[in-house]
């Protein structure tokens, strides 16, 4: 006889911002959730069923925790999957499957992926080391990306010309072509153990200039009705050619002549996906446990035009978080605060986000730009 999903235990390896608002829906299911993270402090530590403060890459402390669970998911891609492969072996399940966060840990695999697979991309050579990259420089301008370890912004360049080569990374990585884009878009798709596939509506991203994170989206995307349902079907495309169980989130750059390629790919709750909270009839973390329970997919629909603003830490400060303009903000109509339980502030660190609802699209952009200034973390 199948379980009730309320008896299983559900393990979810790391315990930040995006566990925490996994754990806020799991809440209206009454199901059972465990977490570990390296952290003691991790924003799920004190909400979680249980919180085991372990390395997420360490396989010994990745198997003692998963043997105690009947389902492990991820709301990080940095783990250990010789230990989920395992576990899985055992009778476990693990979603998204242990193979395809391996593929997507590595973007040298992630492109050769996209190649092998007709999914559209950016022009890419995979490299060695700093030298190798030195050998393509007729291959420039290009985006000199870690095969491994990027995260976030990090583990990211651009090389213009020659006199950037001697930047290059000194470990595999790759070469790809800098693209002349007129918007970067995301798409948040599920797939469920069954099959069943929804994507939630396309969003338009503006990433920080110095971070390179994303600074504020826009829901729907400015973009046309083809255009949205080429992405759509793009993002259909990739979750299921990767067999994949679970949320995705499909980066995605669309070119000046109207050409969508995939940039990056996330096998989890995404950044890009925080509005669907508010402005959406299910959200994505809703969405991401549906489809790990093998329960039918909830409805997508956009209930009102969003914006999503990152709350970062201010560059000059690090210590902790203390919040100036909390009032100020609160104070604005459609507008809902959501902070990540975060002590320490640092440049640029996620310390929450800030999704505005509005039927009007121009005083939606009116009220990013405010609140952009009003709310500022400094130590």
């Amino acid at each position: 006889m199948k379980r009730d999903i309320t008896d299983l235990r559900i393990g979810v390896l790391g315990g930040g911002q995006l566990g925490r608002m996994m754990l806020q829906s799991a809440t209206d299911f009454n199901l059972e959730i465990h977490m570990i993270d390296p952290d003691p402090s991790a924003p799920c530590a004190k909400i979680a069923h249980s919180f085991v403060q372990g390395d997420l890459q360490d396989y010994d402390a990745v198997m003692a925790f998963g043997k105690q669970m009947d389902l492990i998911t991820i709301e990080i891609e940095a783990v250990n999957t010789d230990a989920l492969k395992a576990l899985q072996a055992q009778g476990k399940k693990v979603f998204p499957q242990p193979e395809i966060i391996e593929l997507i840990q590595d973007k040298r695999k992630q492109k050769t992926f996209y190649k092998a697979n007709r999914i559209p991309t950016a022009d890419f050579i995979l490299t060695e080391n700093k030298a190798d990259v030195a050998q393509h420089r007729d291959f420039l301008p290009a985006v000199n990306k870690l095969g491994k370890g990027g995260y976030d912004g990090r583990g990211v360049q651009v090389l213009r010309s020659e006199k950037d080569l001697d930047k290059a990374f000194e470990v595999p990585s790759l070469l790809e072509k800098l693209i002349d884009f007129k918007k970067e878009l995301s798409v948040i798709v599920a797939r469920s153990a069954s099959g069943e596939v929804k994507c939630f509506p396309l969003v338009e991203l503006v990433f920080h200039p110095q971070a390179n994170l994303v600074e504020f989206l826009f829901a729907p995307a400015e973009v046309s009705a083809a255009i949205e349902a080429e992405a759509q079907q793009l993002a259909e495309d990739v979750i299921t050619k990767l067999d994949m169980v679970g949320l995705l989130a499909v980066e995605m750059f669309l070119t000046q002549d109207d050409q969508l390629l995939v940039n990056e790919i996330a096998p989890r709750t995404h950044n890009s996906g925080h509005h669907t909270i508010e402005a959406n009839i299910t959200s994505q973390f809703e969405q991401h446990l549906r489809a790990i329970l093998d329960l039918p997919l909830g409805a997508t629909d956009l209930i009102k035009p969003a914006a999503m603003v990152n709350v970062l830490g201010e560059n000059d400060y690090t210590g902790a978080a203390r919040y100036e303009g909390l009032h100020e903000l609160m104070a604005l109509p459609g507008v809902h605060l959501h902070l990540y339980g975060k002590k320490i502030t640092k440049p640029f660190r996620k310390m929450g986000h800030i999704t505005i609802t509005d039927e009007n699209t121009i005083t939606l952009k009116e009220k990013v730009l405010q609140v952009k200034e009003i709310l500022k973390v400094k130590a």
